[in-house]
């Protein structure tokens, strides 16, 4: 019996060690830890805003806002206030098919021309075999941002018929499948579906079929749609080196890629619903989609390759329907972000926990919200403390200083070519209008000895050239908040006149979608509008 009775407390004395010895290296975060680093990480990327949610088993534990919705007017920041929530709205798009998908109205593997016979791709064989599925999981063909120029920043001259019918000006980087390139015009395409198929269009569906059931009562599937607008954040974003409040349009024939705009009680709800495989409701007892429909946007349809080492021992990542998809930790975590000019955004789910993580943004810095996920995830992988506010801030820095360096020498190239007496002169060879097929008319003028940029779709897009070398000038844009300067490389006959011009960004932190590298400019006329 004593032989029993010292086994029995040995067990006893070494699982308390064990629970205190995890305890002491890892320990689920407090919401006055989540406070002091949120606190910190405002501080450190220059970001006035950010809201932080914890979603565990069906109940939200935190839910705050921190800083100020607006530079200017300080207003604060709470769990009610709205943001853009970018590329995380497309999720919705893909439970929306989802939906349709149970409802038995359309198949994943459907062909896109089934439903939008006028869709065309470059080449006949994609066109012709282009799934929906295809439409949502970024492995078209076409390189980063391809296309996103259309409606990007807010060329709002473009239609959603016009975007579908310039698909087919767009080269391919990669053959149909075979790697993964991020896409926003495709969610454009799978919003049409939507709208033909339902018979609603993209935002009705959103706002009646997935947001009213779930009682998001504040969100609308677009910033113009909010019923109440006395809650809503402003965009932030450096300009010339100070954090500005800024004002970027979005053009709402891309509300399917990233339109909504919702807060932390809302999303709450909908990151609920997905932790709960599409079930809601007090008990549970609704479904808003299916778990095999769930299990569908989650599966990886499209490889990422992990490259090098990482905090989590992430061995394959991929694309799903709308989500990323990855082991970390030996779990398996579905996430999104969301980013645009002035707002970034991260929802994170790690189903076998019930957990989920939503940080909101106002200002563009990726490793804020990047900092925080990631200190939350540690706490419940039980993974001991690591500084990530560091880590990321170190990154961060880095990634400035080379861009600072690469834009400086570009223009200290311009000041010393201004000061030469054989600068190039301002005359006819370059002036004149030129068309790209899928992006219009860019109009090159001389104004006062200067040339100027001036595009006729995109309406922010407009600057003055500065000659760089030998045939190539910098654009550099009105609007600052635009980080987007770029060279233009002129192409000339001849007679030494230019017939057209290609484009390339200068800094390494211009938006993707951006997307210069695909603009193929040709002299249309040489008589100016």
């Amino acid at each position: 019996m004593k032989k029993f009775n010292f086994i029995i407390n040995t067990i006893f004395i070494l699982v308390f060690l064990l629970i205190n010895i995890t305890s002491v290296n890892a320990q689920i975060i407090t919401s006055a830890e989540i406070d002091e680093l949120v606190e910190k990480t405002l501080k450190t990327f220059d970001v006035p805003g950010i809201v932080v949610a914890i979603i565990k088993d069906s109940k939200v534990i935190h839910s705050k806002g921190y800083g100020v919705r607006n530079l200017n007017t300080k207003e604060k920041v709470d769990e009610n206030t709205l943001f853009g929530i970018a590329s995380n709205s497309k999720a919705y798009t893909a439970a929306a098919l989802g939906m349709l998908v149970d409802e038995k109205k359309i198949k994943w593997d459907d062909k896109v021309t089934d439903y939008i016979p006028e869709f065309q791709m470059s080449d006949p064989y994609v066109t012709k075999e282009f799934m929906i599925r295809d439409l949502l999981s970024h492995r078209c063909g076409l390189g980063l941002g391809a296309g996103d120029l259309m409606m990007w920043p807010d060329s709002n001259k473009n239609t959603t018929s016009d975007i579908i019918h310039n698909l087919r000006y767009l080269k391919p980087v990669s053959s149909f499948r075979t790697q993964f390139d991020y896409d926003n015009n495709m969610f454009i395409v799978a919003g049409e579906i939507l709208k033909r198929v339902s018979g609603m269009s993209w935002e009705d569906f959103i706002e009646k079929r997935i947001m009213q059931p779930l009682n998001m009562e504040k969100s609308a599937a677009s910033k113009k749609r909010l019923k109440d607008k006395s809650n809503v954040t402003s965009l932030h974003a450096p300009v010339d080196g100070k954090v500005q409040v800024i004002d970027i349009g979005w053009s709402e024939i891309a509300d399917a890629a990233g339109g909504i705009y919702s807060n932390l009680t809302d999303l709450s709800k909908w990151v609920t619903m997905q932790l709960n495989n599409g079930k809601y409701g007090d008990d549970l007892s609704k479904q808003l989609f299916s778990e095999e429909a769930q299990q569908e946007m989650w599966a990886e349809q499209t490889i990422i390759p992990v490259k090098g080492a990482n905090p989590y021992n992430t061995h394959f990542s991929g694309y799903g329907l709308g989500w990323f998809v990855s082991d970390v930790k030996g779990y398996k975590q579905v996430t999104h972000t969301g980013g645009l000019a002035g707002t970034v955004t991260q929802i994170t789910l790690i189903p076998e926990l019930k957990l989920g993580i939503i940080v909101l943004t106002n200002q563009q810095v990726g490793a804020a919200f990047t900092t925080i996920t990631n200190t939350i995830k540690d706490s419940y992988f039980d993974l001991p403390k690591t500084d990530r506010l560091k880590e990321y801030s170190e990154r961060w820095m880095k990634g400035n200083e080379k861009v600072k360096k690469i834009t400086d020498e570009v223009w200290k190239v311009i000041s010393e070519q201004q000061k030469k007496p054989t600068t190039k002169k301002v005359d006819s060879l370059y002036t004149g209008t030129y068309n790209d097929k899928w992006f219009g008319d860019v109009i090159i003028s001389a104004k006062k000895g200067k040339l100027y940029f001036d595009s006729k779709k995109s309406l922010r897009m407009i600057g003055e050239l500065f000659y760089y070398k030998a045939n190539t000038f910098v654009v550099k844009f009105n609007d600052r908040a635009l980080d987007a300067d770029a060279f233009l490389q002129f192409e000339l006959d001849k007679n030494g006149k230019a017939i057209g011009f290609k484009v390339e960004t200068i800094s390494p932190s211009t938006d993707f979608s951006f997307d210069f590298q695909d603009l193929d400019f040709y002299r249309v006329e040489n008589k100016l509008h």
